[in-house]
């Protein structure tokens, strides 16, 4: 019987994984309520596997960014996934919140790269960086 999961090293995911990421979809990201509860939620996603990072934008005071700070400096575990019928991909790491304006530039450009269209003006925007030590999926 074949397998239906596939574990990949998230520095150097096979050609049909990697364009998967690379396609327009919407994500979800999981992160962990400080009562160790998971918390799902819709996001965007960019993965640079050259960097080992995935990378989520968005409000210094949205609940998945408070839930990361709340883990504090070591960060914690959460898991980012796409599907589009029977391809989906699962992105795992310790994700930290970031707020260089060199690192959010960065995550902008990539998102606007990924999803064609720049993301909305936000002040208090930080990013979600996520070291990835795992990467599963059918690409």
């Amino acid at each position: 019987m074949a397998t239906t999961t596939y574990t990949l090293d998230p520095g150097a995911p096979d050609v049909p994984y990697l364009t998967f990421w690379r396609e327009r979809h919407v994500c979800t990201l999981t992160t962990l309520r400080p009562d160790g509860t998971p918390h799902v939620v819709p996001v965007g996603v960019t993965y640079d596997p050259e960097a080992r990072l995935a990378r989520v934008i968005t409000s210094s005071t949205s609940a998945k960014a408070r839930n990361v700070l709340a883990a504090g400096e070591d960060g914690t575990p959460v898991a980012v996934c796409q599907v589009d019928g029977r391809r989906w991909a699962t992105l795992e790491g310790r994700a930290r919140v970031r707020t260089e304006p060199e690192r959010i530039a960065e995550a902008e450009r990539r998102y606007t790269e990924r999803y064609q269209r720049a993301p909305r003006h936000n002040p208090l925007r930080v990013v979600i960086e996520i070291e990835l030590t795992r990467a599963l999926g059918r690409g």
